[in-house]
């Protein structure tokens, strides 16, 4: 057993999974992965079947935050020292997980694969929503995190089994700033993310804003009235 556990959660994502997993197989031997299948409609589940992948095969949708979990069970309990999300539709590279590794080995109990370490976050509205959640994470927390929004992110040992027993540590941003008040490291390395070439992000533009507005009033107003965690 490798000590990287790269967990996959994957809604809909027949266009997208086979190519993510043999991407890691053919490339990345050093990690070991679990694809999450969450309840899919499609030919998510029986593409990693036919094709002898690891899977956890979740018989509803849970959402991401419980495919998440689900697969941080499965680390917590196989022993995993390192656990790493990473997305079914493409967009993250396995590349980056080695520079996370070795940042991790400064300390930190989570390291981000950011978009916007020594690059510079482009002024558009894709990122406008990003910028505002930065700011509320400084705000709240004092820390400054360039990429918040980053949905790839290593975890270490500590933080496989808080994320593995507790139900209200989403895989979300407002999580995050929760955690840095709490006095969990979060460090950021560059990385390099790709466009999803298949498939349907469930983030339209409506989805988006409740994102968004949900995730800053977590930040900005109920994690105020809860009290710091002594975390084990």
């Amino acid at each position: 057993m490798n000590e990287v556990l790269v967990i996959i959660p994957a809604y809909n994502e027949e266009a997208n999974i086979g190519r993510v997993a043999e991407n890691l197989i053919r490339n990345h031997p050093e990690l070991d992965y679990v694809i999450v299948n969450d309840g899919s409609a499609d030919r998510t589940a029986e593409i990693c079947r036919e094709n002898g992948y690891c899977l956890l095969d979740l018989p509803v949708n849970l959402g991401l935050a419980g495919a998440f979990q689900a697969g941080m069970k499965y680390a917590d309990r196989k022993g995993y020292r390192f656990a790493v999300q990473f997305d079914g539709d493409g967009q993250h590279r396995a590349e980056f997980i080695g520079p996370m590794r070795k940042k991790m080995e400064e300390g930190y109990n989570i390291v981000i694969a950011s978009r916007f370490v020594t690059e510079k976050k482009p002024h558009s509205m894709r990122m406008l929503g990003s910028r505002i959640i930065a700011a509320a994470i400084r705000l709240s927390s004092g820390a400054s995190i360039a990429d918040p929004t980053s949905g790839m992110r290593m975890y270490d040992r500590r933080m496989i089994h808080l994320f593995a027993n507790q139900i209200n540590y989403p895989p979300e941003p407002d999580t995050v700033s929760w955690l840095v008040k709490n006095g969990v490291k979060v460090a950021e390395v560059q990385a390099v993310m790709d466009e999803r070439t298949g498939g349907v992000s469930y983030l339209t533009p409506m989805n988006a804003v409740r994102y968004m507005t949900r995730t800053l009033i977590s930040i900005l107003f109920i994690q105020s009235f809860r009290v710091k965690e002594k975390l084990s």
